[in-house]
Parts: structure tokens; C-alpha cells; sequence
């Protein structure tokens, strides 16, 4: 089928909460994607920082497979032997005790709302259930996690928001003690904001909510939806920080495209959860731990966070070279989690890379966001460059 086909099935049958979309991509091999009409990309999206590997990695596809030719799923009644692996795994590199499965990002965050609200009351905090939350963060599209986003655009429509979240800004220690009272449960935060525009917490923000939540036993939480799985140089983001919180979410880069989400908590908190409070049907079944199980172990086999480090200040460097000659006010950013912060005509530049064969996004409205594999080399990036160069001759 052409993309024109592809585009006429999707807008008469599926419900369209995306909007337009130009493209329709059929084939992935490693950094790079072809559509329907045969034009090759190099992605620097990865599926929005899912395709931590790249596109096929081979011990992925591998692990899928002789999977699927096994058993695919038997739901939570019963042991399943890839969960358990996994959990081992990602509790062996991290600071937590235990984690629940889940399928995405959005239901790995309302367990961790649940699992904060149930601690409160299990600790004789009948009262506590506010959770606060970070101006332009961005947790999940369900409505929990949307009133824990806070960013008005997308709670229009959907009113009333639900009780129980409290917003301050980013980065912002004495305004977030200010809003702390006795029906606080817990902080939420992003180390980074991916979607809220690549906004870095400054030197001790994260490290002074660690103190904040100690000095009114409050859990602090990390949204790690896309910051972990070595993206930051670090498996998880929070290593790169030096700040040990009591509750991790994670998804999109845990399965390499398969749908996974996970809670990680620290034991006292993770006690909370018991037989009848939470429940997944499809939460780290076969099919999606296996794969996760390849995706974590050729992250820490082949050291790429090491690489997201190295490539991504290449990355960097190769986007500042450009500001003395286009409307570029900054790149920001961390590891393989990079943004590019313009002036003006963010959107039609990121349409322009696109269309010469780059795939990125504008979030935000002004920053170009890069969420390259983990496993690039320095051809892909000056690739990647050279493209954000002529898309930039093109526009300005």
C-alpha cells in the first residue's frame, strides 16, 4: 500500500485524536526508517524514546520470536518466568526493592498515585492524598495522569480536573516547600522534561526535594518514563543525579516498541501494595518481558549509556556550531535526550528536517527534540546535523 492508501484507511475508520500525519512508515534497520513510498529517514525521534536499540535490533527480534513460538500470555493468576527475570534485572541496577508491571508509561505513573495515596494512609496519614506536581511536566493522557500534568492544554474539555494535585513550577524549591501542607503525600517529578521542552533542574533541585520529602516523610517520585534505559548516561536518570527516590516509573524504551510499563519502589512504600489493591491483565506478560529482558541486557552488555554521553555532547556540538548563523538561543539537554531551543519557526523546521529525510519534533512550541537510538555513531549524528543545517537554509 502507498502512504496515500495507508492515510485514506486510517482517516475513514480510526478515530482521529493525532491529527494530520504525512507519513506512514513500513520498514525499520537499526537508526533508520522507509514509508510506504520508499524514502529513507534517520530517525532521531525513536518512536518518541521507545527505540532505545534502534529499529530490528537482532537480540530483540530474537527474543520475540522464540517467544511467540512458546507462549504469549496467561495473565497475572500466574507466575511468569521472563516478569520475574526482568524484575531482577532492573532491581539489580537500580536502588529499589520491587516493581509492578504494567503496559505504558500513563498506568506505570497511576500506580505510582495509588501506591503514594495508599503509604499515607497505611502510615496513619488518613488525610494525605495531594501529590505535587511540576509546572509543564507531562505524566500521561488517563485522568488521573492528566490532572497530575500540569499543563492546562490538555485538561480543556476534560473538566473537572480530579482532586488531589497541586502544581508549582519546575525547579522552584521554595515554591514547592510553600505548597507542602499536611495533605501531602508525595512529589512527582520528571528529572527531565522531555515533552514540557527539555527543561534541566538546576544544580541541588533534585537533591533538595529528596531533603523536602525526608523532612515531611513525603515519597518522592520519579517519572522515568523516558529518561531511563540509559538515556541520560546513566541506566536511570536518577544515577546521573546523585538523588535516590522511593518510587520509579518507566516505560517506552523498556520493550523496544512492545507495550511495557513498570513501578519500581522502595520496599517500606512497594508494602503498600497488596493482593486486591493493583492489578495488570497484560502487565509484563511473555511476550512484552522477553523483550524487555533483551532490551535492558544489550543496554548494559554493550555499555550504551556510556555511548549516549559521548554522542549526545557530539550532538550537542554539532547543533552549536550553527547558532552564530541561525535564530538558535541554546541546545540543552543531557546524554541522547537533546533539545535545540530556537527563536522562532520551531514547527516549520521540524517539517523541513522531515522533509529532507530527518525524523524529529517541535515540543513546546519552540524546541527541536532529539531522541536518537542509544547505539548511534558519529556518522549518524553528523548525518542527523548536516540535515538540521540544510532544513535551517531552507526555513531562515
Amino acid at each position: 500500500m502507498t502512504t496515500a492508501e495507508i492515510k485514506s484507511l486510517a482517516t475513514e475508520y480510526i478515530i482521529n485524536t493525532y491529527g494530520d500525519r504525512s507519513l506512514a512508515f513500513v520498514k525499520g534497520e537499526g537508526p533508520y526508517l522507509w514509508d510506504a513510498d520508499g524514502k529513507k529517514y534517520l530517525d532521531f525521534l525513536g518512536g518518541l524514546a521507545v527505540n532505545g536499540l534502534g529499529h530490528g535490533h537482532p537480540k530483540v527480534v530474537e527474543a520475540i520470536r522464540e517467544q511467540a513460538g512458546n507462549v504469549l500470555h496467561t495473565s497475572n493468576l500466574y507466575y511468569i518466568q521472563p516478569q520475574a527475570e526482568l524484575a531482577k534485572l532492573l532491581i539489580d541496577n537500580s536502588d529499589m526493592d520491587q516493581c509492578f508491571f504494567c503496559n505504558s508509561g500513563a498506568e506505570a505513573n497511576e500506580a505510582a498515585i495509588k501506591i503514594a495515596r495508599k503509604y499515607a494512609k497505611d502510615n496513619g496519614k488518613t488525610d494525605s492524598y495531594e501529590i505535587i506536581t511540576m509546572d509543564n511536566s507531562f505524566h500521561g493522557r488517563t485522568m488521573a495522569t492528566i490532572t497530575a500534568t500540569a499543563q492546562p492544554k490538555y485538561h480543556v474539555g476534560f473538566e473537572p480536573m480530579l482532586e488531589g494535585f497541586k502544581y508549582v513550577p519546575f525547579d522552584d524549591l521554595d515554591a514547592t516547600a510553600a505548597a507542602v501542607n499536611s495533605k501531602t503525600c508525595a512529589i512527582l517529578v520528571e528529572p527531565i522534561q522531555s515533552e514540557g521542552g527539555v527543561n534541566i533542574p538546576s544544580a541541588g533541585y533534585l537533591q533538595g526535594l529528596r531533603e523536602l520529602c525526608d523532612q515531611h516523610d513525603l515519597i518522592l517520585m520519579f517519572d522515568e518514563v523516558q529518561t531511563a534505559m540509559g538515556r541520560l548516561g546513566t541506566f536511570f536518570g536518577y544515577q546521573s543525579y546523585g538523588v535516590i527516590p522511593d518510587v520509579i516509573t518507566m516505560a517506552k524504551a523498556l520493550g523496544s516498541g512492545v507495550p511495557i510499563g513498570a513501578m519500581l519502589a522502595k520496599q517500606k512504600v512497594a508494602d503498600s501494595f497488596v493482593p486486591g489493591t493493583h492489578a495488570a491483565t497484560f502487565g509484563g506478560n511473555f511476550l512484552s518481558s522477553a523483550a524487555a529482558c533483551a532490551t535492558v541486557k544489550t543496554i548494559l552488555d554493550e555499555n550504551l549509556a556510556v555511548n549516549a554521553v559521548k554522542m549526545g555532547n557530539y550532538l550537542a556540538g554539532g547543533l552549536m556550531e550553527l547558532k552564530d548563523k541561525y535564530p538558535i538561543d541554546e541546545v540543552r539537554g543531557k546524554g541522547l535526550l537533546r533539545g535545540l531551543v530556537l527563536t522562532e519557526n520551531a514547527k516549520l523546521l521540524a517539517a523541513q528536517c522531515i522533509e529532507n529525510g530527518l525524523v524529529t519534533i517541535c515540543t513546546n512550541d519552540y524546541v527541536l527534540r532529539f531522541l536518537p537510538p542509544l547505539n548511534i555513531n558519529t556518522a549518524h549524528v553528523e548525518e542527523a546535523v548536516n540535515i538540521v543545517e540544510k532544513s535551517m537554509s531552507q526555513v531562515y
